[in-house]
């Protein structure tokens, strides 16, 4: 993401919002885990484009427990990464997955257009836009799943036992730096963090 102006962390409450409005689009399952793919695993546009089935699904061909992001579906050398499933994500992945039948094989992407094809991450990216831009959520891009996503992994990685390395590695950045400019501070932690014991 380029310096500057970084795109609007979600709130809990606006991310209930938006799953809401997400209920009532005209492919409700593809659209519920477009969302998801960004703000529970934390992709990019351009991987949510590239995502196949294949990469969210065991030898099985069930939903798998992790997603396996490969190099040249993310940014090149180093971007690919394994990602725990969220429950919710996992249980999308399996709606959309049962809606779409013999559509699901391995090779083909997980999020495709009316046409049946697979989008492009430009289209991804149009479709946040839009869908951020009808519930007035102003400052919100493509990224603001993202950057929520780090953010929350972030408040979370030292009570798991972690390091915001595990958080960089999640988040598929060669540099740390670049992990931590996604992290949006908080006031009320700052406070919890320095009141007396």
């Amino acid at each position: 993401m380029p310096q500057g102006k970084q795109a609007k962390v979600l709130t809990p409450r606006e991310e209930r919002r938006v799953l809401r409005r997400l209920e009532a689009t005209r492919y409700p399952a593809r659209d519920r885990v477009i969302f998801l793919l960004s703000i529970k695993a934390g992709l990019r546009a351009k991987e949510i484009a590239s995502l196949t089935w294949a990469m969210v699904t065991d030898a099985e061909g069930n939903v798998a427990e992790e997603i396996a992001l490969t190099d040249a579906s993310s940014k090149g050398t180093g971007g690919g990464r394994t990602i725990p499933m969220h429950p919710a994500l996992r249980e999308a992945l399996g709606a959309l997955q049962a809606a779409r039948g013999e559509k699901a094989r391995p090779d083909l992407p997980v999020i495709h257009s009316e046409r049946g094809r697979g989008m492009s991450a430009a289209s991804v990216a149009v479709w946040f836009y839009r869908l951020y831009s009808d519930l007035g959520l102003s400052g919100c891009s493509s990224h603001s799943g993202r950057r929520t996503f780090i953010t929350r992994a972030a408040q979370k990685i030292v009570e798991a036992g972690g390091s915001l390395r595990d958080v960089q590695q999640l988040a598929g950045h060669a540099n740390l730096g670049t992990t931590q400019r996604y992290i949006e501070g908080s006031t009320e932690a700052k406070r919890r963090v320095v009141a007396p014991i």
